[in-house]
Parts: structure tokens; sequence; C-alpha cells
């Protein structure tokens, strides 16, 4: 008995073959009267992984800008939270100046007379002082304009050792003076039968 034959196994083309197959079906002129042989469809291509592009890397906005706020001046330890207004400043007084020509001439002459007078000779320094603010603030008080003031000249005493002159020397100090400038416009050595260079004449500022 004659063995069967067995099918041959048909080879499939590969895409290569099949893409040349293609090429040359299109140039293949067919008979007249004859079908055109049938092409074999060109299978798809590959499919061809693209890679994908990395996703770009999300960047934080910029931080928005803040102003800073200005500091707060750190009040001092024991301070209250209102503060109170500074205190207005002092009245800037003119400058002392001496006795007005008319006034010292008649002074002199003795055509006019002192409106009020102080002897502060003999004193201490802190019981001259004392006298001296009251006795002026009571004649501007009385509306006085000039005053006598006598200091003495120094010297004599008890106390051969003991500094000569201290009121001489002390009264003009204290009418620069703040607590006094208010008061006083002006003051020179009074006239020789007032006390000479031992009492002032004291010119008192309006009221």
């Amino acid at each position: 008995m004659t063995e069967p034959r067995r099918p041959r196994r048909v080879r499939r083309l590969t895409t290569e073959e099949s893409r040349l197959w293609a090429e040359i079906s299109r140039l293949i002129v067919p008979l007249r009267g004859r079908a055109p042989a049938p092409v074999a469809p060109s299978p798809p291509p590959p499919p061809v992984s693209v890679p994908m592009p990395a996703p770009a890397p999300t960047v934080p906005p910029p931080p928005k800008f803040v102003r800073p706020a200005k500091a707060a001046r750190a009040a001092p330890k024991g301070a209250s939270k209102s503060a109170s207004p500074p205190p207005p400043p002092a009245p800037v007084l003119p400058p002392l100046a001496p006795l007005e020509r008319r006034v010292r001439t008649s002074l002199r002459r003795g055509s006019r007379s002192v409106d009020a007078a102080i002897d502060l000779h003999g004193m201490r320094q802190s019981e001259a002082h004392a006298a001296l603010i009251g006795f002026l603030h009571r004649s501007r008080a009385s509306g006085h304009a000039v005053v006598l003031v006598v200091t003495g000249k120094g010297g004599g005493g008890d106390d051969p050792y003991a500094e000569r002159g201290v009121l001489r020397r002390s009264v003009p100090h204290w009418l620069r003076l703040p607590e006094l400038r208010p008061l006083v416009v002006g003051f020179e050595e009074a006239a020789h039968h007032h006390g000479g260079g031992g009492a002032l004449y004291i010119r008192l500022r309006r009221r």
C-alpha cells in the first residue's frame, strides 16, 4: 500500500516579503481577457512604540512679596500704653538788658524813687535766695516797675576767713536763672545814694 502524502506545510510570507510582493504586483500588467491576479494585501506595519516625553517638573510659583511691617518702638518697662504728650516748649525770653536811659537818669538824680526795696545784707545764701524770690513775686503782683535789692559790698564781720561779698556775686547769677527770668527785664548797679556797688536796680516785667 502506498502511504498517504503528508500535506505540505505552507510557509507564510514575512513582512518584508509581503511588502516586496506588493510592490511587484503593482508593476504587472494583466493580459487582455484575463482577470488580474489577486494581490495579497500588505500586512499593516508593526506598531512603533514612541516613547512618551517625561512630564515637565512642576515649578512652584514664586512666593508673594509681603512688605515687612515697621517694627514698633519698644516702650520702656512700666510705661503706660497711652503715652502722655510732651510738655510744650518753654517760652523764649529776650536777654536781660540794662535799665532804660530815662529811668536810669531819673533814679540817679533822685527825681524818681524805687517802688520797693529789700535788704539781704547779713543773710545766709539759702535765706537770701528765698527772700529774693518772694520779694520779686510780691513786687510784680503789686505792679512795681523798679525795685532795689541791697546785697552789701562784703568785708567786715567777726570771721576774718569768711568769704567776702558772696551775695554781691550770687544775686546777679540768681536773676539770670530760669525761675526768675519771667519776672526780670534787666538790672544794673545802683546809684551811690542807693548803695552803689552793694545794691542793684531791678526792672520787673509787666504782668
